[in-house]
């Protein structure tokens, strides 16, 4: 099973497709995690994403999908793996067919509100990015991470401003590739509302 989940920042993405993941037996694969990654180990690809970062830029396309092919090529990836949040518009999406074709695109159907709602409360570990929320999914010990006791931290653009601005940049980037992946036949839409356990049993589903 090869998959991208697909939705607006707070949809619950990362959480469902870490879940999803160790279940199934694939990787979850999140660039943003595969490119610190890079930069930790000092690899040459990594040396590169550095220099952007450092510098407050965006990373490349073509070297975002360069880290993303060689981690595909390791062994663990060939019996499929969940893309998080990539692609996150449609030439990236074009750039990943020419790679691998996907089985599923899974899009997680939440409103604004809610949306607000659970970025507000969101609490991520500092060290291995695990993400919590205070209030539907809390660590064992309040702003402490469960699995290596970090201190968990509120993102400062976890605020209504800022998520109402980052769900139109979605709605302008990322919400054509609907479309896209509908017209290829993978695409299915979940409700991303209720509790983690019920959306979990959602997506699985639509991943036999």
């Amino acid at each position: 099973m090869r998959a991208t989940f697909i939705g607006p920042p707070g949809a619950g993405k990362g959480t469902q497709a870490m879940m999803a993941a160790k279940t199934l037996g694939i990787p979850h694969l999140s660039t943003g995690d595969l490119l610190r990654e890079e930069v930790q180990h000092a690899s040459k690809l990594g040396l590169e994403a550095q220099g952007y970062m450092k510098a407050g830029k965006l990373v490349p396309d073509s070297l975002v999908l360069a880290v993303l092919r060689a981690r595909l090529a390791r062994p663990d990836a060939t019996r499929g793996f969940i893309l998080d949040g990539y692609p996150r518009n449609l030439d990236q999406a074009k750039e990943l067919e020419r790679m691998v074709a996907l089985d599923r695109a899974i899009y997680f159907e939440v409103n604004i509100e809610e949306l607000v709602t659970r970025l507000v409360e969101r609490r991520t570990c500092a060290t291995c990015h695990r993400v919590y929320n205070r209030k539907t999914q809390p660590p064992r010990v309040p702003d402490v991470c469960d699995d290596d006791g970090s201190a968990l931290v509120h993102r400062p653009d976890d605020n209504r401003e800022a998520v109402t601005t980052r769900f139109e940049v979605y709605q302008k980037e990322t919400a054509p590739l609907l479309s896209y992946y509908q017209r290829q036949g993978i695409l299915r839409t979940i409700p991303a509302m209720g509790s983690v356990k019920d959306i979990q049993v959602r997506v699985l589903s639509e991943m036999r």
